[in-house]
């Protein structure tokens, strides 16, 4: 996820002349006519929006089952009606075709991962509900659905392997360990915690989309797909089409959202591009929002436990752990990410004397698992900081002077964790303070008490969380024009981040001009340089210090009398992850009679080194906390037994509205990074973090007096309700 096994050399610094191009102009007609568009007046160009209906469509034909065997398949009645160009099916494909079809590997960042191939149409057998068995082309939309309908497909059902099945098969198996297990006569307590998360969708407000052109004259294809890393789903798309990458071009308009949920290219996309090729014409597709939720990433689903050995001291002396994470029926290209995330981040901010971290991942017959909003970092905080919670309570201490004890000082950073792990810089201590400050820790837990005495249920939550901001490499491309305009391409792309307004601000500052006279590229490989892309959380701190390094040279270059234009491409490489880190106060109440919880306050204080744009900042940290609230509080997908989708809608999957979002105060404590250029830190995914964890400690907090230990997500109502029941109920006496 965060970095490839290698970086490209940087190409020469000669003029390029795909870096004059302006911002959106592509080969696409309704692209072109709209290149005067900007996000801001709501007039967005999403590939949505560039679906031409004069142009064939695309709809695959899905499979029923979560698993099958395939008995027959019969088109006949699909490609009776004059309306259908073709129907594409494994069957379908020459045999160097149907030998590429299959997902592309996934990150060799994770060692140890044995996982089989999954075919992009299915052959024999389908492995997953959804899974793609025929691809209809027509020369419309609605043809293409209706031919889709009268495709006939006989299945044999077998039983399905949904999560948490014993007979799951095993995937990735790891083990971290540190130190040496502290003697018993040595520890004064030990407390152990459990917590298993859902599975949660994305929900972007722009579902998954591909536009594919053939182009004949020269045998080169053109794909537009909302992606966050368009070099490598240009890559991608090339082996499994049969191409070279120079004869792919892959156009990331502006996209509608994205959370890790569009960082690894989906089978849909690949197969769109091949029925290009194969019949010869464009092929659009666009997915309704059940197809989304029936056949997109989903994310979370770890199950985690751990215990913590306390000192007579109070000090941590041993944290055992367990992480265990379902991948569903194949693996996206970061689908084990989150699995090694939840355990190189424990313990967190805190020093521990010893560390036994067991981690595992397992296949199943339901949908991909892969990033999503914070990959593996939220399930880390949640356990960790649920332990300080319980250590604390079983002590007798209060949770905050317990977790100042236990916080790594300044003085230490570079701090090297017993996980391998390198945190670069952070003043943690000071982040707790301004975050009591911020809260008024001592006045509000007064306040709780005296509204305990009163018979209600309040809590307060607290969580303290480190994040890991990405590695490797990002490519920048800067142009110097004559006129004194300027070009910038990066090599990174954009969901609705803002990047174009901070790369300008970054490239200002670099070249000493105005923001004004310069232009942003991103996501159209034509005409930007071979990049990772936007995802976990890397791109300030590692696109725009690309952009920083670029901006230098091309002004360098221009000191010492070179003649304009020039161009200058650079690929930079960070030494190492920016760490940023936060805490988080949440006061929630609890309606005894109903369950009903009620957000009260939350304050969140955030380290995410130089911060370059403020509102932006500010932006990405509402958004982020936005996501965390709805997983901690209301979002949850379900399986039935058979792998059967029970929230399929939006009529069963929960989302927050503007109206559910608490109260918020949000506060900034900068401390630089030393490991790039800009000094920052990542911010995209901290709300996913720090939040949820939070109001479960709150909750858990306001329930402590009805014996309530232990809680899972989401928080609903229902779920609070009986877990007051069922503490309250007594255990029965045995025999």
């Amino acid at each position: 996820m965060d970095a490839d096994s290698a970086a490209p050399a940087a190409p020469a610094g000669a003029a390029n002349a795909a870096a004059n191009a302006v911002v959106g102009v592509t080969q696409h007609p309704l692209l072109r006519r709209r290149e005067d568009a900007r996000l801001i007046t709501g007039r967005g160009r999403f590939l949505h929006d560039l679906v031409d209906p004069a142009e064939p469509a695309g709809c695959f034909v899905r499979s029923p089952h979560a698993r099958a065997r395939i008995l027959a398949i019969d088109v006949d009645a699909a490609l009776a009606d004059p309306e259908v160009i073709g129907v594409l099916t494994a069957a379908d494909l020459a045999d160097d075709v149907r030998a590429r079809c299959y997902v592309p590997d996934f990150n060799p960042l994770v060692k140890g991962v044995h996982a089989p191939r999954h075919p992009l149409l299915a052959q024999e057998a389908v492995t997953v509900l959804g899974q793609p068995v025929a691809l209809v082309v027509a020369r419309s939309r609605a043809a293409a659905i209706r031919a889709a309908e009268a495709v006939f497909v006989d299945y044999a059902p077998e039983d399905a392997i949904c999560d948490g099945d014993p007979n799951a098969p095993q995937w990735l198996s790891f083990a971290l360990t540190d130190g040496a297990e502290p003697a018993p006569a040595d520890i004064a307590q030990r407390v152990a915690v459990a917590h298993r998360q859902p599975r949660v969708s994305a929900v972007p407000m722009e579902t998954r989309a591909t536009i594919a052109r053939w182009n004949a004259d020269d045998g080169s294809l053109t794909a537009w797909v909302p992606t966050q890393a368009p070099s490598r789903a240009r890559d991608d798309i090339a082996r499994v089409v049969g191409l070279e990458p120079a004869q792919v071009t892959v156009i990331c308009p502006d996209v509608g959202g994205a959370f890790g949920a569009k960082a690894s290219i989906y089978p849909e996309d690949l197969l769109v591009c091949v029925a290009a090729r194969h019949f010869g014409v464009t092929v659009q597709w666009l997915s309704t929002r059940s197809e989304d939720f029936l056949a997109g990433f989903q994310g979370r689903g770890g199950q985690l436990q751990g215990e913590l050995a306390i000192g007579h001291d109070g000090q941590l002396l041993g944290l055992r752990a367990e992480v265990r994470f379902p991948l569903g029926a194949w693996l996206p290209f970061s689908a084990v990410v989150p699995t090694r995330n939840a355990a190189r981040i424990l313990p967190g901010p805190y020093r521990v004397g010893a560390i036994q971290i067991q981690g595992s991942a397992y296949g199943s017959d339901t949908a991909p698992m892969n990033i999503y909003r914070g990959a593996g970092r939220p399930e880390a905080t949640i356990l960790m900081e649920s332990l300080m919670d319980a250590a604390a309570r079983a002590r007798g201490e209060d949770r905050v002077e317990f977790r100042r004890r236990a916080l790594l000082p300044p003085s230490v950073m570079p701090w090297h964790t017993p996980t391998g792990e390198r945190l670069d810089s952070g003043n943690y201590p000071a982040l707790l303070d301004a975050a009591c400050d911020r809260f008024g820790y001592a006045a509000e837990c007064a306040a709780r008490d005296a509204r305990r005495a009163r018979g209600e249920r309040v809590g307060i939550g607290i969580a303290f969380y480190v994040e890991p901001c990405g590695q490797g490499w990002e490519s920048a491309r800067v142009t110097l024009h004559a006129d004194g305009r300027v070009t910038v391409a990066s090599g990174s792309a954009a969901q609705g981040q803002g990047h174009e307004t901070t790369y300008a601000r970054i490239a200002a500052e670099a070249l000493g001009c105005d923001e004004s006279t310069i232009t942003i590229l991103h996501g159209d490989t034509r005409t930007c340089p071979t990049g990772i892309g936007a995802l976990a959380s890397r791109s300030i701190a590692i696109g725009g210090s690309a952009i920083v390094a670029a901006c230098r040279a091309a002004r360098a270059r221009q000191a010492a009398g070179e003649v304009l234009p020039l161009t200058e491409d650079t690929v930079y490489t960070v030494s190492g992850e920016a760490w940023s880190a936060g805490c988080v106060f949440a006061r929630m109440a609890v309606d005894i009679d109903t369950g009903q919880p009620r957000i009260e306050r939350i304050v969140w204080i955030d380290d995410a080194g130089r911060v370059i744009s403020p509102q932006l900042v500010e932006g990405q940290l509402l958004g982020g906390l936005a996501q965390g609230f709805g997983q901690a509080m209301m979002e949850r997908i379900v399986h039935d037994d058979q792998g059967q989708l029970l929230t399929g809608s939006l009529l069963d999957y929960a989302l927050p509205r503007a109206s559910d979002m608490p109260p918020v105060e949000l506060g900034s404590l900068e401390t630089a990074s030393p490991m790039n250029l800009l000094g920052a830190k990542g911010v995209g995914e901290a709300g996913c973090i720090g939040v949820p964890a939070a109001l479960r400690s709150a909750a858990l907090d306001a329930l402590a007096q009805d014996g309530v230990e232990s809680l899972d997500f989401p928080l609903t109502a229902e779920r609070l309700w009986r877990a007051i029941r069922e503490a309250q109920t007594p255990a029965p006496k045995p025999e």
